[in-house]
């Protein structure tokens, strides 16, 4: 709610306003002669022009799929196709490929990738949230102090692990780290294989259907995320009015996530199979809006890209000024005009 901050995809058809493309396909298309094009969604209208969006799967990404369910893309110039992978880093990875033209994901797993990345882009922010990432204990896990095992995805729910048991006066070295995909974590918990995860709903939602405890938010120890609509410097230099189309689409559908919770649960579930109840109970804990990046932003990215030097999980700390365009939203479009 707006109070202001692998190779796994779901593998789907044509939907209404967009398309999800398998990774499938568009592995076998990207180590062809380029990439193929599986034509404008419905909600597109084959108007302007075509790029594909990188997004994963689950509600957080519940202004894209209400973009193309409203027809909001095609209404500010541009068609395009969605492509779902089940960890953000996926959805960077084909960003940096060329195999799509766009992506939306978490601000802490985008900076990790910088290094290998060097012509990411964020443009601007389109959610914030303390509230969404939980921490969940197994069951005979009484106390954080008890932990051992943290099962973690690499990138944001790593951060977040690491800044909780921090948060706790545990050091983080003293438990083990075990990387997973988020829908492997409940049941390794369950099954005490793990101890302990924070991540991302529906996970923690599914581990409480388990059996599991959550503890807390991540807010509840001062950690928020935000997540950041990406390109590329390469494809920027021609398509800056594109980007800027985009831009305007997702700002709109944004205010519609906010404004009208039972519509986006119907567009996300239609075009994401994703429940309804699960993007409406996101809404209550995301803030959805289209802005720039503040001073206050730029320290909060520092300390994450610290995070990576400072553990040794990257050579060389991320360059994120580089990376984030401040101003860009102001610059290029109306949208916090």
């Amino acid at each position: 709610m707006n109070t202001a901050s692998h190779p796994n995809t779901r593998p789907t058809g044509r939907i209404t306003g967009s398309a999800l493309l398998t990774a499938a396909l568009f592995a076998a298309t990207a180590c062809g002669a380029g990439t193929t094009d599986a034509g404008a969604g419905s909600g597109s209208g084959g108007a302007g022009e075509h790029l594909r969006i990188a997004v994963g799967v689950d509600a957080s990404y519940a202004p894209f799929f209400v973009a193309g369910a409203e027809g909001l893309w095609a209404k500010h110039g541009v068609d395009v196709d969605l492509v779902q992978f089940a960890k953000g880093g996926e959805g960077v990875d084909a960003l940096n490929a060329g195999q799509v033209q766009m992506a939306g994901n978490s601000d802490a797993t985008t900076i990790g990738l910088l290094g290998q990345n060097p012509d990411l882009r964020s443009l601007l922010v389109y959610e914030d949230s303390g509230r969404y990432l939980k921490v969940v204990l197994a069951p005979d896990v009484k106390s954080p102090s008890e932990i051992r095992k943290m099962a973690v995805v690499p990138g944001l729910s790593e951060l977040a692990a690491t800044r909780f048991l921090e948060s706790k006066g545990i050091k983080p070295g003293s438990v083990e780290f075990v990387t997973a995909d988020p829908a492997e974590i409940p049941a390794l918990t369950k099954k005490g294989d793990v101890d302990a995860y924070v991540l991302w709903e529906p996970w923690p939602a599914k581990g409480a259907e388990l059996g599991l405890r959550i503890q807390e938010t991540t807010g509840d120890y001062g950690l928020s995320y935000q997540h950041w609509l990406l390109s590329t410097s390469s494809w920027l230099k021609d398509h800056k009015d594109v980007a800027a189309k985009v831009a305007a689409a997702l700002a709109e559908a944004a205010r519609k996530t906010e404004s009208d919770p039972q519509a986006a649960a119907q567009a996300t579930q239609d075009a994401a199979k994703i429940p309804t109840a699960q993007t409406v109970n996101a809404v209550k804990e995301i803030d959805f809006a289209v802005r720039d990046f503040t001073a206050e932003d730029l320290k909060g990215y520092e300390d994450t890209a610290r995070f990576y030097s400072d553990t040794g999980k990257l050579k060389a700390r991320p360059d994120v000024t580089r990376a984030v365009q401040r101003g860009w939203l102001s610059d290029n479009t109306e949208v916090s005009r």
